[in-house]
């Protein structure tokens, strides 16, 4: 391989990016907690919010959230 980018072949410089890009996606959609366990409280709440969502519970909104804190667009 070429020892500077200037006289990188166009292969060797799309080698050399694809591996770069590919490097720095996999750190950044790693995922961070790979290998760790769940307590079981937690994985019951989620597989409630799990079931909730299936049964068309989207939860609150952001706007009924924003007004019980009394929120707005202009202090967030």
């Amino acid at each position: 391989m070429s020892s500077t980018v200037a006289e990188m072949s166009p292969e060797e410089l799309r080698e050399m990016i694809e591996a770069s890009v590919e490097r720095k996606l996999s750190e950044f959609f790693r995922d961070p907690d790979a290998g760790l366990e769940i307590n079981e409280a937690l994985r019951e709440q989620l597989l409630r919010q799990e079931q909730d969502f299936e049964h068309g519970n989207r939860g609150k909104s952001l706007a009924n959230i924003m007004e019980r804190l009394d929120l707005n667009q202009d202090n967030v």
